[in-house]
């Protein structure tokens, strides 16, 4: 009897595995079904193209001369150091990667500490105004900072009338259109200011009063408690500016109508791979330059990554 007892569970146990492993297979086939269009789209909108531009990159291909398609293995690519423009390109985009970096990270930081003070007035308010300019379109912000920036009817110029400074030609003057790109920038970047205030709201109120009861001042709570709990917030808008900053493009485009002025300060690297790819029509040499632009971001942001154990807080780690 107890022998019949003891197959019947053993059977009845086997019975209940096959069954979870069933449900389990079908949840899997279900979560892929899910995938299906993701998976599609990445495949036809962006591993595709990414193929064929490398393609591209090893041959002639240009719209102007469609029929002579011919592979020339690295010849584009030892293009890019003879000419002259790509390295301009890169310095022009560089340095203003390195001027509009700190403030991308750090003014959103310091505003999402002042809204997450207690003892601010009308902070809903300021949260708001802050985020509105995030959710206007790009390049009607850009136009609209355009006319704003004129040096003969820009309320900026305006303004400085007022208190007799002379306005400067903003957007025709090589000293002043990083300025003016900058400003926009300062008034676009109330996303990182958001997703800092987000997490500044919930790190644990319990740690600022054992600080306080410590004798730890404000600042250096903030330093020592805030900065730390939010530095997965920091690492992730650290990673967003430094794609889009390498990838500037829209901005400059809009405001010099392409050409790259005043005096080329605004050819960033983007932008003349724009104009070779849409003006002069040399698809393999724009290939190449979207290539080369696609490995110095991989190798920044793995760099970024590389350093994420030594500042970014991780509760699993720590």
């Amino acid at each position: 009897m107890s022998i019949t007892t003891a197959n019947e569970m053993s059977t009845s146990t086997v019975k209940g595995k096959q069954k979870k492993k069933g449900l389990a297979s079908q949840e899997a086939r279900l979560g892929y079904l899910f995938l299906t269009p993701w998976i599609l789209g990445f495949l036809v909108f962006t591993m595709i193209p990414m193929v064929s531009t490398l393609v591209i990159s090893f041959t002639n291909y240009s719209l102007n001369n469609v029929n002579n398609l011919q592979f020339v293995g690295l010849r584009n690519y030892a293009k890019l150091f003879s000419d002259p423009i790509v390295p301009h390109a890169m310095s022009v985009t560089l340095r203003f990667f390195a001027m509009a970096l700190p403030i991308a990270i750090f003014l959103p930081l310091g505003l999402a500490a002042l809204m997450n003070s207690k003892h601010l007035w009308g902070k809903r308010i300021f949260r708001t105004l802050f985020y509105m300019p995030y959710m206007i379109p790009l390049v009607s912000a850009v136009l609209a900072w355009g006319g704003f920036l004129n040096e003969q009817t820009g309320w900026m110029n305006r303004f400085l009338a007022l208190f007799g400074i002379p306005g400067p030609e903003w957007i025709r003057s090589t000293t002043w259109i990083y300025p003016a790109l900058l400003l926009f920038g300062l008034w676009g970047n109330g996303q990182a200011m958001i997703t800092m205030l987000a997490g500044m709201q919930n790190v644990p109120t319990d740690m600022y009063e054992a600080a306080r009861v410590d004798g730890a001042n404000n600042f250096t709570i903030f330093w020592k408690i805030t900065v730390p709990m939010v530095s997965p917030i920091i690492f992730y808008n650290l990673i967003l500016a430094v794609v889009g900053l390498f990838q500037y493009f829209l901005e400059p485009y809009v405001l010099t109508r392409g050409t790259g002025d005043p005096g080329n300060a605004t050819m960033f690297y983007n932008l003349y791979m724009f104009k070779n790819f849409f003006q002069y029509q040399d698809m393999a040499y724009g290939a190449t330059l979207a290539w080369v632009l696609f490995l110095a971001i991989l190798t920044v942001t793995l760099i970024i990554f590389g350093t994420r154990r030594f500042w970014v807080y991780e509760a699993e780690r720590s």
